[in-house]
């Protein structure tokens, strides 16, 4: 297994549309397998492939406390969500150390395939229903400081860039 790059905001990479997996093979599980090791050595709970820079839509996420229930999502849809809506405090690897609240739908159900293959169908509420949707963002190009205030947004687009030129100038030394 490898390690991948995460991308990070602003990096406009994370505003490509990700095309659907043309078939499930050994290059898909690989990719996930991979994204798994990542998102954990991230401590993260969920990662979608824009993140990594593969624009196909596929999503890994895993919510237990022990990292040992992953889910992996392979051209999810979501085909129905709840009206109720709730604000949660979101974060996101691809915008480390930062976190502010988010409306999302209470419950969501979604199809996808596994990696098998198989058409699956979930139902998801609290954290996993935020995560879902929070990951399926990042397939359409959508991060989730997009829904947060333009001020809000260029404060964290700055404190961003900021943090790379530290990380390069320190890397020099």
């Amino acid at each position: 297994m490898t390690l991948l790059t995460i991308l990070r905001y602003p990096d406009p990479r994370l505003h490509t549309v990700a095309k659907p997996v043309a078939a499930v093979d050994a290059r898909i599980r690989a990719i996930a397998r991979d994204m798994l090791e990542t998102m954990y050595e991230a401590q993260g709970i969920g990662l979608a492939a824009s993140q990594v820079d593969v624009h196909e839509r596929l999503v890994v996420i895993d919510i237990s406390e022990g990292h040992d229930q992953p889910l992996v999502l392979i051209n999810p849809e979501i085909v129905w969500a709840s009206p109720e809506t709730q604000v949660n405090d979101e974060g996101c690897l691809s915008v480390p150390g930062v976190y502010d609240g988010v409306q999302r739908a209470s419950a969501v159900r979604v199809q996808a395939l596994d990696l098998d293959g198989q058409l699956r169908t979930h139902s998801a509420e609290g954290l996993l229903a935020v995560c879902i949707q929070h990951e399926m963002d990042h397939l359409m190009g959508k991060v989730f400081v997009e829904y947060l205030s333009p001020l809000k947004r260029n404060r964290i687009k700055t404190k961003m860039i900021k943090q790379k030129k530290d990380e390069e100038r320190d890397a020099v030394r």
